[in-house]
């Protein structure tokens, strides 16, 4: 008797060993978060045309969208297995994410929007960075905004305690600015240009100062266990880029008429977007200095090695 039952354990264990255990089952729906701003023209395609749906249709898995723009709550909706790719996502906040000890990987790059992120000030406000010095200035706090601010006031010789910074939504503080309640505001794509409408005047942009990187991030789970999904994904932001470049003039409609913006301000966007194909080598430096920012602010308690989650398909086509 005890040999019948050690042969039976035995061969279940070769039987688990060979594959013939549990296997990872394809999911019946892919959770994808839908971002548009500042103005990530591959997203607003893949769901205009459909794109992912075709691709997965092919493999009976439905591709359900969540509109998540919060960096930090789509890493929270990963780390809860509710979402499987974040789209679009800051660099900041797959730092802060890691650095947490909630793993978060980067598959791919969206952007380098340099131009997208600015700091405005009221026609009568700073003429320069040195003139900023005692001013309040209001954004949000952690952001690659932030490090924009705290990157030009060091380039001058001051540094970030010389301002009187004020944690503040984007459209918060535009309204601040407006109503001349501070003296520059941190804003972003559309709101910028809604910004110079108003009289108000930019002061700097993030180029010169940073490299923004706007990325797409995937749940290690869903990474390791559904390589071949993930691939499919990036397979159709891939495609969403290729025909943008084709179809340029009919891509910005689409991502004007998303924002409902006038196109002729969906092409001036769409300069500024800097979108990207893979992701560099040169990128990496630029997110180890997103790590010192957040460190220096304290706004993480440990350092992270970004190279430890990116992974290899980020550098390819």
């Amino acid at each position: 008797m005890k040999k019948y039952v050690a042969l039976c354990l035995f061969f279940s264990v070769v039987s688990l060993s060979f594959g013939g255990g549990k296997k990872d089952v394809a999911p019946k729906e892919i959770n994808v978060s839908y971002v548009e701003s500042p103005f990530n023209l591959q997203i607003m395609v893949m769901k205009e045309r459909g794109l992912l749906e075709k691709a997965f249709a092919e493999k009976n898995i439905t591709v359900k969208w969540h509109n998540i723009n919060s960096g930090a709550d789509q890493t929270q909706a990963m780390a809860a297995g509710s979402l499987d790719i974040a789209s679009v996502i800051n660099s900041t906040s797959v730092i802060l994410a890691n650095a947490a000890e909630n793993p978060v990987e980067i598959a791919a790059i969206v952007s380098r929007p340099k131009q997208s992120f600015a700091l405005l000030t009221g026609p009568q406000g700073p003429q320069s960075v040195r003139e900023l010095r005692g001013k309040t200035v209001a954004g949000p706090k952690g952001t690659v905004l932030q490090q924009m601010l705290v990157a030009a006031l060091v380039s001058e010789g001051l540094s970030a305690s010389d301002v009187n910074f004020i944690q503040m939504g984007l459209p918060e503080a535009r309204s601040a600015l407006l109503s001349g309640q501070i003296d520059g505001a941190l804003q972003a794509a559309a709101l910028i240009i809604r910004g110079e409408e108003a009289g108000m005047r930019i002061l700097i942009t993030a180029d010169g100062y940073l490299t923004p990187l706007l990325l797409t991030a995937v749940r290690p789970a869903f990474a390791r266990n559904h390589p071949d999904l993930l691939k499919i994904y990036l397979d159709v932001q891939q495609e969403a880029y290729t025909w943008i470049l084709a179809n340029t003039e009919e891509a910005v409609a689409i991502g004007s008429r998303y924002q409902q913006i006038a196109e002729a301000d969906g092409q001036r966007l769409y300069q500024w977007s800097g979108m990207a194909e893979i992701l560099e080598q040169s990128d990496v430096p630029a997110l180890e200095a997103d790590v010192k920012f957040l460190l220096d602010q304290d706004m993480i308690s440990r350092s992270v090695n970004p190279r430890d989650f990116i992974l290899p398909q980020a550098f390819k086509k």
